[in-house]
């Protein structure tokens, strides 16, 4: 049952407590219609240039979703130009895929399509990971025209196949982005303009894809409560992945025009928010920049939207007609603040699970041989007792699960059992079942007593155009990657393994959220020397490296 407007105030004061930073927005759309907003200190701390509902931020990820309602537009009202041509309009996108990605063979029955990338199946790795193994430094530029084409000449294989298993990859609508311009005729602001911001009465959206130029007075802010907050460095270009920028009052408006297109099963959205599948018939979670969710135990279907600086979310639960809308200038995650809404408004009162102490069996790293991924189990944190936390996929923070027994825990869309030292994980979202082996910890006493030479060298990658140089000795080990983007900065690394497998921090990208750790695993040794080395991250697995000195 909907608060009543004194209520909603009251919930929405107490939201700038449940993540606190330099400033934010919040709005609730209820049926239709505005229920409440709110904004919260400040767009811009040096020049104390307050927030407000019309303050404009870059979406980030949110853009995914509005990507594909023009894409379904198209589908459905084609250009003049794409009538002229006297082919199907979908074969047109699926021809425009082929020739931006030559050196993947797309379009067959084992090749990504389009509906591959809306998905998130297709099974390309995600190229803002990638820009670290070229060699990219956090701060760099990175241009949609010189840098982007450069970086899909270099995607010449997948890391699974297209259609069985879903990973995240920003490549996907970035090439979207691309055949919408390139078989339309249009820029791809335009045909958002024409095609979702009228429309939608979304009267101060547009697509502002460098993030060096995002609209005044919006600050990003890194940084947190202990060290302060700096202003967060962007310079990257993005167009298809992200890039459309927003105030308050147009995701409203967003929100309210969805809510109506609900109600025309033909409507672009409604199109857009089908359960869809995996090639083997599987339902999949996630679909045309959409992620179905659960949220207070309530079914809801949104997405979030991260750069450095900034951390979003919008959700929508169409049973209740409501949504939710957060967006920071800092990064800390909207989730609670929404969760918290959510909760409130819909009278949601979750019973007390059941609390299991951490049993040490399952703290270690253990390692996924078919993705060559570390999969990283420890206690959860002690504001959340009787849950461990899981580090494999995207980004540096773990994911919460609840223990359920002594050696079973679960999530939403995972499942993990613990049997000895082998290690079972259902990733339900993932459509992916994997079986990791407990890695032998190496003992603080034999912290620099192992020689390095069997893995300090010079490794390299051709296909992906890629030098990886280890340096450093007794254990002490550092990781640094060269390629088009220039000379990479040194990565620190830890050994997990005793069997040669280590980890490299990479907290820092061009993009945001990073990759994390990427998992490094030295293989092939003889006469005292590793010849290989594989690479990789959830966004982008198994790398192969080949040592060249």
């Amino acid at each position: 049952m909907a608060a009543e407007p004194t209520d909603i105030d009251s919930i929405l004061a107490a939201v700038p407590h449940l993540s606190q930073g330099p400033g934010g927005v919040v709005a609730v759309v209820k049926d239709g219609t505005l229920l409440g907003q709110r904004a919260w200190g400040y767009a811009d701390l040096d020049n104390r240039i307050p927030m407000s509902t019309k303050t404009q931020f870059p979406i980030c990820s949110i853009s995914k979703q509005m990507i594909c309602l023009a894409m379904l537009s198209l589908l459905e009202e084609p250009t003049a130009e794409m009538e002229e041509r006297k082919v199907d309009v979908a074969q047109q996108f699926e021809d425009e895929l082929q020739r931006l990605l030559p050196n993947l063979k797309c379009g067959a029955e084992d090749g990504a399509k389009v509906a591959d990338l809306c998905n998130m199946q297709s099974g390309i790795r995600d190229y803002w990971a990638l820009t670290t193994l070229w060699g990219a430094r956090p701060d760099d530029k990175f241009s949609l025209l010189h840098d982007a084409p450069k970086a899909l000449e270099r995607i010449k294989s997948y890391h699974f196949a297209p259609g069985t298993e879903y990973s995240y990859s920003n490549v996907n609508f970035h090439v979207l982005g691309r055949i919408l311009e390139n078989v339309s005729g249009m820029s791809l602001a335009q045909l958002l303009v024409q095609r979702l911001f009228i429309p939608a009465g979304m009267k101060n959206a547009s697509l502002c894809a460098n993030t060096n130029g995002l609209p005044l007075p919006i600050v990003g802010y890194e940084g947190n409560p202990k060290v302060g907050y700096f202003a967060a460095t962007n310079r990257i270009e993005w167009g298809g992945d992200a890039g459309i920028a927003c105030s308050l009052e147009d995701m409203i408006a967003y929100e309210i025009y969805l809510d109506k297109s609900l109600k025309d099963s033909s409507s672009p959205y409604a199109q857009s928010i089908k359960d869809q599948e995996y090639r083997n018939g599987t339902p999949a979670s996630y679909g045309y920049g959409l992620k179905k969710l659960k949220v207070a135990g309530h079914s809801a279907i949104g997405h979030g939207g991260a750069l450095r600086g900034f951390r979003h979310a919008r959700m929508q639960f169409p049973s209740e007609r409501l949504s939710v809308v957060v967006m920071h200038n800092f990064e800390t995650s909207p989730g609670a603040p929404a969760e918290y809404i959510v909760k409130k408004l819909l009278g949601t009162k979750e019973p007390e699970p059941q609390t299991i102490a951490f049993p040490a069996a399952w703290k270690g790293h253990y390692l996924d041989e078919e993705t060559q991924l570390y999969v990283g189990i420890e206690e959860g944190d002690r504001e959340k007792p009787g849950t461990i936390s899981v580090s494999y996929g995207p980004g540096t923070g773990g994911e919460v699960a609840r223990l359920t027994s002594e050696t079973e825990a679960k999530a939403d869309g995972m499942k993990l059992k613990l049997e000895g030292d082998v290690l079972h994980v259902e990733r339900i979202d993932e459509n992916r079942s994997l079986r990791a082996v407990r890695l032998k910890a190496v003992e603080k006493k034999d912290f620099g007593q192992t020689l390095s030479e069997g893995v300090v060298g010079v490794y390299r990658n051709e296909e992906c155009d890629s030098t990886f140089t280890v340096s450093g000795e007794r254990g002490a080990l550092y990781g640094s990657f060269d390629g088009f983007l220039g000379r990479g900065p040194i990565w620190t690394m830890k050994q997990i393994g005793t069997n040669q497998v280590w980890a490299l921090g990479n907290p820092r990208g061009l993009d945001s959220t990073p990759p994390g750790d990427w998992t490094v695993v030295f293989k092939d040794e003889k006469d005292g020397k590793c010849s290989s080395v594989s690479v990789g991250c959830w966004l982008a697995r198994k790398v192969e490296y080949v040592r060249q000195d």
